[in-house]
This record gives structure tokens, sequence and C-alpha cells, in this order.
């Protein structure tokens, strides 16, 4: 089954969908990165920190990357040095088909990983599996007015902002307002060809 699952290699870094056998992985992460992630995502709940709860949520990711609406990669570093075994996470969510042929990106990294290009890297790498693989034609993104170094990736990476979604999601303790960007396909094709469906 996991044959069937994507993985993407760049110069540094494996995208690879992470299953239950990585939930304890996960969990490291998170509960290394809860207070630097805390001001940009949803509280997290005590499952979150769970081995047993995240190896389900895991065993979901890879349902839905096999169903093709949803791809959570986890990030790993190619350097089997490193100081952490994964070092970010990023979602391909929410893929709809049909006239929309679309998807949701999201992203976070490891405190200590910051500043190296790395999202940059895992990011171009996932649109160009989204275009050229799924046959996407548009990404969308969103980010918090005052989250700059967001703003700033979403920009070198060529999303264009489309407007401001007000109190978007409910994000360390309050409602909090969303910079809405898109990227579209270069090269677009109509939907319902054979190569625009997984």
């Amino acid at each position: 089954m996991y044959d069937e699952l994507p993985v993407i290699n760049t110069a540094r870094l494996t995208l690879r969908i992470a299953g239950p056998e990585d939930a304890a992985q996960c969990v490291q992460f998170q509960r290394e990165n809860a207070a630097f992630l805390a001001p940009w995502e949803p509280e997290i709940t005590p499952n979150a920190l769970d081995v047993a709860a995240v190896a389900k949520l895991r065993e979901l990711a890879v349902a839905d990357a096999l169903a093709g609406t949803r791809f959570a990669f986890a990030l790993y570093p190619s350097d089997p040095q490193a100081e952490t075994p994964i070092v970010g996470f990023l979602d391909l969510t929410n893929v709809i088909r049909g006239v929309f042929q679309a998807c949701y990106m999201g992203y976070k990294l490891d405190r200590r990983m910051e500043g190296y290009g790395y999202m940059s890297e895992a990011a171009r790498a996932a649109i160009g599996y989204a275009f050229n693989t799924l046959r996407l034609h548009r990404i969308m993104a969103n980010y918090m007015p005052h989250n700059q170094r967001s703003a700033a990736l979403l920009r070198r990476l060529g999303f264009t902002i489309e407007g401001v979604a007000r109190d978007y999601l409910y994000i360390a303790g309050g409602w909090r307002d969303h910079v809405m960007t898109s990227l579209t396909n270069p090269e677009p094709m109509a939907p319902g060809t054979a190569s625009s469906t997984t």
C-alpha cells in the first residue's frame, strides 16, 4: 500500500506521507515546537502529544493520500546527522476536482530550521507535484497579516494576494484575519481530461 504513496526528493529533503509508524517522531516535533508555533496555528489538543492518538491520525493521512483528497507530507532531512528526524510539515489539503481543480497549501517548520531555505525548497517541490502530477489548476495559501516570514515565502513562490478574510480562524485566543493568496498552474488544462484526475 505504501508503494502507492508519493515520495518527493529534493537536494536536502525527502517529502513523504508520515504513517502511523512515524507517530512518535510527529509527537516529538509538536512537543519541541509547540510554543514556537502557538502564535500561528490553532491550539493543540492533548491528543496531539499522544502517540497512540497521533498514530490514528496518521492512518487517516495515509488513507486520504491514497484517495487523492489530502497529501500531508512530513519533511525528512536527507542528512542522517540532522538534529531532528522531522524538520517540518507541508500539507496539500481539500483537493477538489471537477471545474475547480484546486487545493490549499499549509506548512510549518521546526524552530531550529528557520532561515535556511528548507520550506522554500519543500514548497517548490510540492507545488511541482500538485501541478505536474496531480494536474491541479490552483493552489491557495493563507497567512495572518503579521506573519511576515510566511508572506515573504509566498511572494518568492509567486503567489498573488487576492484579499483578506476577516476573522478567518480562531488562533492564539482570538479570531484572526488572514491574507488570501493563490498560485495557478502555468500550464493549465481543462478539467475532465484523463491526466487531470488522480
